[in-house]
This record gives C-alpha cells, structure tokens and sequence, in this order.
C-alpha cells in the first residue's frame, strides 16, 4: 500500500496580479476624494452618489490585496494551507457589497422619478470623464489577473460597475446640459443597477461553490473516475473528492485499489499524471491499496 501527495507549484493566481492591483487602488481612492470634493462645492446629488459608490469600491479593492498579502504568507503549522480561502471569503464579501451598491442605486433611481434633483451638467460631464479615464486604466490593470483569481475579479467587477457608471453619468450630463431634463439621471441609474445585479450573483455563486466544497464546475466527477478506471493496473477507485481551495489551485483526494500484478509506484504515478495533465488538478492525495484491504479492519 502508498499513500503520495502532488505538490505541483500551488502558488495562488492572484499573488501574481498584487501589483496592478496595488496600482487601481491608488488610482479609485485619488478619484474619489476628487469626486467628493467637486460633488460638494456644485452640489451635485449625482457626484456624491457616485464617490459614496467608489468608496465602496476603496474598500472592496482594498479587502482584496489585503486578502492577497496575507494568503501569500507562509502556512503556520495549524493552517495548513495558508490564507488562501482568505481571498474566496474576501470575493464573497465583495459581492455582497456589490449587491448592496446595487440596491442603493435602484433605490436612489426610483426616488428621482418622483422627484429629480436639479443637476447642473457641465461639472457633470468633467469630473465623470476624468472618471471614465481613470476606471479604464484600472480595468486594463485588472482584466488579465480577473481571468484567475475569483478575488481579482470581485475587484475587477467593482472597477467595471464603475467604468459604465462613468459612461451613464457622462451621457446624463450631456443630455441635462443639452436639454435640461432631470429624468435623465435616474433612467440612467437604474440600467447601471440592473447592470450590477447579474454580474454580481454569478461571483457570489462561484464564491459560495468554493467554500461549499462543491467540484470546479468544468470537472465532472464520475467523468474523472471512469478515467481512472481505465488506467493500467487500476482495479476500483473510491472516496473520490475534487475541490478548489482558491483561484488556481484544485485540490483531488481518493482511494485506488491496484491490480495484484501491477506496481504501485507505476499506477500511482500514471493516476497523478491524469489529474495534472486533463483536469489541473495541482494538489492531488492518492492512497492505493491491495485487493481486498479494508480500510475499517486493516488499521493494525
């Protein structure tokens, strides 16, 4: 019998992305004490929703490098894989303050139905174009590190809400300075919250599977058994267990039973291989046993 780990490079995803990550938060938190600022002195209802929305952003942006610095930590010998479920629990909390932005938006739109705030729209125009600027570079800083690491898209989705939220704004200010009328800002409100809304479930969904333990949606369980099977020397495949620990590092745990004739150490090796090589599984525990072991009565 034999038990092997595969320890094949499980370094996180988004440890990789820390720096452009570093460089949007810098770049969201100066634009909105700008908005702030210039929201006040015009008194613009709009600009001051909008930096209250970017605050939002600050600190979502800033639970996830916080995540990031401390999952990238050594593992102390009671966590004994680091803090990388640190970065899902900070995608899950991102998500539900996203949730809650968009609330507060639609909530906000349809108060100006009944009555729109006056909204002068040339400060209106500027300020959300210097916006559009700033949430673009902080988008282009995040999209690639967004394709890995479920914590770097929580903030790459905030950054993206924002970018569109500058676009509505900037259209709203050029139709309240063209034509005067106040119902642009809140029809404009309410697409940026619809908008938010299914972006915003779809993250939460994959924040809760992770921590649920349930398998990475493109991997199919019975799928990786039946593989299994059909590798040389395999005679049965039990307790089988696929699951993510963070972005980039899956994580597989089962039980083998070898043929009499075959090699543990061949089997074992081929069985590793399959999981690293078709499915990504980085992190793989296989025990192999004999016919006919039984685990319950063999302990001694």
């Amino acid at each position: 019998m034999g038990t092997e780990h595969s320890h094949i490079s499980a370094t996180s995803a988004a440890g990789r992305h820390r720096k452009p990550l570093v460089i949007a938060l810098i770049l969201t938190a100066t634009y909105m004490v700008v908005e702030f600022i210039v929201g006040f002195s015009v008194n613009s209802l709009a600009l001051i929703s909008d930096a209250a929305h970017m605050g939002t952003d600050v600190l979502g942006l800033s639970m996830a490098l916080a995540a990031i610095t401390l999952a990238s930590r050594k593992a102390a010998t009671q966590r004994t894989y680091g803090l990388y479920r640190l970065e899902v629990l900070a995608a899950l909390a991102n998500g539900l303050l996203l949730f809650g932005v968009a609330g507060y938006v639609l909530y906000e739109a349809i108060q100006r139905f009944s009555d729109p705030p006056e909204v002068p729209g040339l400060p209106l125009f500027l300020v959300a174009s210097v916006g559009l600027v700033v949430n673009l570079i902080s988008f282009r800083l995040l999209m690639a590190g967004s394709k890995e690491s479920l914590n770097l898209k929580g903030a790459y989705l905030e950054v993206l809400a924002d970018l569109l939220g500058s676009v509505g704004v900037i259209i709203a200010a050029i139709i309240l300075y063209t034509t005067g009328w106040q119902y642009a800002d809140p029809i404009i409100g309410v697409g940026i919250g619809l908008f938010i809304l299914p972006r915003t479930w779809k993250l939460t969904q994959q924040a809760l599977r992770i921590l649920m333990e349930v398998a990475p949606p493109n991997i199919d369980i019975d799928q990786v058994q039946v593989e299994i099977l059909r590798l040389p020397g395999v005679s049965k495949v039990h307790d089988l267990h696929v699951w993510t620990i963070t972005s980039g590092i899956e994580s597989a745990s089962g039980h083998i039973v070898i043929e009499d004739d075959s090699d543990y150490r061949t089997v074992l090796k081929t069985v590793l291989a399959l999981l690293h090589e078709k499915y990504g599984i980085s992190h793989a525990t296989i025990q192999c046993e004999p016919r006919g072991f039984n685990e319950t009565t063999n302990l001694v």
